[in-house]
């Protein structure tokens, strides 16, 4: 069995992906906090993009060195094995970091035929939507915060083909953020608005 990629993201009800920053943290509950822990306990790979292995690695060593609460999540993040596609040469200073060597599709597939847990994604908009492409995410789990932010990118641009997804599980939360995990959906259903009227009659 090959090891499942796992992408998770906090967005708006606009879509809006971008600096979750701004918007995000008046939504923090523990069952976020659970939430976030449990996409990462079964993996030991990240992935991510050049612009949110900066946010984490400017943040995450310095906090597990602190030792405050989070510094358990911390230590966690530090020891996974990061893996971090930039066309530019890196210098890392964060333990077990290191430069993705081939495009997307090519190092993750290759990591899925490894040994090993899962691979998992926070952020990096970019990556979640090559992997899309491809075929290649089994998890696209989405944290959707009650507000539209109005502004900022948004996880699904403009483009061909779509993307279609099945819905594994959902769940609310107190504060109103759903949770919503989907999967690939290798069958999605077909017709058009002649079967929709018929559909209604039946």
């Amino acid at each position: 069995m090959s090891r499942k990629i796992v992408a998770s993201l906090f967005i708006s009800l606009d879509g809006v992906v971008e600096a979750p920053d701004q918007w995000h943290f008046p939504y923090f509950n523990d069952e976020m906090g659970a939430a976030v822990d449990a996409g990462l306990r079964a993996a030991d790979t990240m992935l991510f993009g050049r612009v949110t292995y900066d946010s984490f690695a400017g943040a995450w060593p310095e906090r597990e060195a602190a030792g405050a609460e989070d510094a358990d999540f911390a230590k966690q993040l530090g020891d996974m094995r990061k893996i971090v596609f930039s066309r530019s040469p890196l210098d890392f200073q964060w333990r077990n970091s290191e430069q993705a060597e081939g495009d997307v599709a090519e190092v993750a597939a290759a990591l899925k035929d490894e040994p090993g847990g899962d691979i998992a994604l926070s952020g990096s908009v970019s990556i979640v939507r090559q992997l899309l492409a491809a075929g290649l995410l089994d998890e696209l789990h989405l944290l959707v915060h009650p507000v539209a932010v109005r502004k900022g990118m948004r996880l699904f641009d403009e483009g061909e083909p779509s993307v279609p997804l099945r819905l594994l599980t959902s769940e609310t939360f107190g504060t109103g953020v759903l949770h919503l995990v989907y999967g690939p959906d290798a069958a999605p259903p077909t017709g058009g608005y002649e079967e929709a009227v018929a559909a209604l009659g039946e």
